[in-house]
Parts: structure tokens; sequence; C-alpha cells
């Protein structure tokens, strides 16, 4: 299928775009739906989110390969298939998924600034504003392969943070078993479920890692063949995401181990307050800066991501400061209306699992359809794997809203 990869030396220039996607992988909003999971649920819930991790590298790869294999985003073959009615509404839903990344990301930040320096959380979502764009300028000055280092710098500070609590209190083996067994626990455990897969796979990240790889072909002059690409891309993508789902597990495993049935976990102030006595202050400290690092970085990917869906679809460029500037209002006004960060993240991660299937099944479509693809056409196995994902997923957000108006 796409499980078989080249050995990592021959590729390893070739690595870097997946990374730059799974950093979305570890965004506040994340943060604050894995913990809420262990601290509510203890290890219930572990299964869910190893089951995402497995269902974002089918997509990320399926995405990546688009992107290599046209030379388009998927966004642009959107763009092209759509009558002009139809792609301004899926426009306006893929864009409404890209301010809802926003807000979990910009509010992670600022509540990670007010963690460590006791900065307001507006004036704090303004700073995280401001070096996103940082971020956003060292990519269009020095190129995609810089900025892929950078979001790698960055992966690697949240790496520390948030696993360093599970040398201080290891989880239970057994109890970690025993959370691989698909399960419940009520309602509540449902939609936790679907605000962890759409914390996990992200539509916005679908979008933009088929423009990140669209023009790898022929990078710095140097013609690769489709066969090497895809091969290194399968390592790229899988190494990224292990990495990212491994962190998401360790905070779901050092919420259920340290966390559970603690009064404060329902906030990531309360949780940082609750590290601080139950795991000691530099574990608490180092969570601090994993979780501003995970908002800085994560919000420079969202606003790439809004910017290649905005060209693709509309065929239309808007300078970043414009689109930081509109995406960013919504965060302001959580923070300005006192709206609890922590569950304004939550909700934000089931607004993303909705628009997941609007990403995931003209995926599907296009990279199982030879006419786009040539013979680098999906395989039917992977072509059933994939719609069995898209599958878990449409059920899963049916389940969310019936059981949200009900």
């Amino acid at each position: 299928m796409f499980v078989r990869a080249p050995r990592l030396p021959r590729s390893a220039g070739l690595l870097g775009p997946a990374f730059v996607a799974a950093i979305a992988y570890v965004d506040p909003g994340n943060v604050a739906t894995n913990v809420t999971a262990g601290a509510t649920f203890g290890y219930t819930l572990v299964w869910v989110v190893v089951l995402a991790n497995a269902m974002a590298v089918v997509v990320q790869y399926l995405s990546a390969k688009l992107g290599i294999v046209t030379g388009q985003s998927l966004a642009t073959h959107m763009g092209a298939t759509l009558p002009k009615p139809a792609r301004i509404a899926y426009w306006l839903q893929a864009e409404a998924v890209a301010i809802a990344t926003d807000v979990a990301e910009v509010v992670g930040g600022a509540v990670a600034l007010y963690l460590l320096f006791d900065l307001p959380l507006v004036p704090g979502a303004l700073v995280t504003v401001a070096v996103s764009m940082v971020v956003l300028r060292v990519g269009d000055r020095f190129g995609q392969t810089v900025l892929e280092r950078v979001v790698i710098g960055f992966l690697l500070l949240i790496a520390v943070g948030f696993t360093a609590g599970l040398f201080v209190a290891p989880p239970d083996p057994a109890a970690v078993a025993h959370g691989l067994v698909p399960q419940f626990a009520g309602t509540e455990s449902v939609l936790l479920s679907s605000a962890i897969i759409g914390a996990t796979v992200m539509p916005h990240v679908i979008y933009l890692h088929s423009g990140l790889t669209a023009g790898r072909l022929g990078e710095r002059g140097v013609r690769r063949s489709i066969a090497d690409l895809l091969a290194a891309t399968r390592v790229d993508v899988v190494i990224a995401l292990v990495v990212a789902g491994t962190l998401n597990l360790a905070l779901l495993l050092t919420a259920a181990s340290s966390l559970a049935g603690l009064e404060g976990t329902d906030t990531l102030a309360g949780v940082h307050a609750l590290m601080v006595s139950e795991l000691g202050a530099g574990v608490a400290l180092l969570f601090a800066v994993a979780l501003l690092g995970s908002g800085l970085a994560s919000t420079s990917v969202g606003c790439a991501a809004g910017a290649e869906v905005m060209q693709g679809l509309l065929r239309a460029r808007v300078p970043v400061l414009v689109r930081r500037v509109v995406t960013v209002i919504p965060a302001l006004v959580v923070l300005i209306l006192g709206i609890e960060p922590s569950r304004a993240l939550v909700a934000s991660q089931v607004v993303l699992s909705v628009g997941i299937p609007f990403a995931l099944v003209p995926l599907l479509w296009l990279t199982a359809r030879r006419s786009v693809m040539g013979d680098d056409v999906n395989r039917p196995l992977t072509t059933a794997l994939a719609a069995a994902i898209a599958g878990v997923v449409i059920a899963l957000n049916g389940a969310l809203l019936v059981l949200t108006f009900s």
C-alpha cells in the first residue's frame, strides 16, 4: 500500500513538508482536548488518540501525493472543478474552519504568555499574532526549506514540554493497554472523541500539505522522479505524525496518571497550577513554554493554510497582514467577552471535526481517479482504507450533531 519506505539517508534532503503539517496536530486545541480527555475519563480514550493519528497518516500522505503527482493543491483542484457559486460556498466553510483554527491557536498562545509572564490575555493574543507574522516572513524571505527548519525547531521544543510529565509520573502500563480497547463512557466522551479527531485530522492542513508538495518535483532546479518523491514522502509523513501522535498521547497519559479526578482540570491555567503541585514547578514551566511554542508555530501554519485555500478556490491573493487581522478578530472577541479559553479551544476543535469531510471526500475522490493521478492513482486497498476513514469521521460528526442539539 503506502507503508513501504526507503532508507532515511537517501531521503533526508526531501523531508520537511509533513513536519510543517504536523505542527498543526500539536496545537493548543489538541492540548485542551487531550488533557481534558485524560483528566475526565482517565485512560478510556487512549484508543481514540491512537486511531486519530493513524487516520492522519493516511490522509496526509494522500494530500502530499496529490500535490506531488499533479503539481497542484487540493484547493486548486476544487477551484478548477466547481462552478463559481459552489466555489464561494466551499470557500466560506473552509474559511470558517480556518477561523476556528485561529481561535484555538491564538487563544492558546495568549494563555501561555499569561502563565509565563502574567501578560493579560488580549495583549498576549496580539503578541502571538505578531510573532506568527515574523515566522511567516521568514518563510517568504528565505524559502520553504528554512521555514521547515524553524517549524521543526518548534516541534522539538514542544516535545520536551509535553513529555516531561511522563518521566516524573509514568502511566500505568496495564491501564494504557486497556485504554486501547474501543470504548466510551457516556455522551460527553463521544463529544470529546469527535473533538480529538477534529483536532488531529485537521481540514486546513489537508489543503496546506498538498500545496507544500506541489512544487517538489523540480525544486531547486533538480528534476526528481515521482517515485523518489513519493517514497520520501512516506518516510516524511510517518516520522512527523508519529512524533505528533506521541506528543498528543503523552498529554492524555500525563493527565490520566497525575490529574484525573482533581478540581481545576477544565482550564489550562488550572492544569498548569495542578502540574506545579502534582509534578513540580519545572514540569509546569516546560508545559507552559511548550504551549507557547505550540500556539506560535501552529497559528503561523494556520495562516499559511488559509492563504492557500483562498488562492486555490477564489484565485485571489490577500496580503498576509490583512488575513491575520480578519482571522484574529474572533479570537480577540472570545478573550474580550471573557469566555473561558479552554472551553473555546475544545469548541473550536468540534468545528474542525465538522469541516473534515469537506476536505477528505474530495481528496479521496481525486486521488482515486486515474484521469487525475495517472499511473499513481490509489490502489483499491488504499481507496478502501481512506473511504473507511471518511465513514468513521462522518459517523462521528453525525453523532456529534445529534448529541449537541439534543
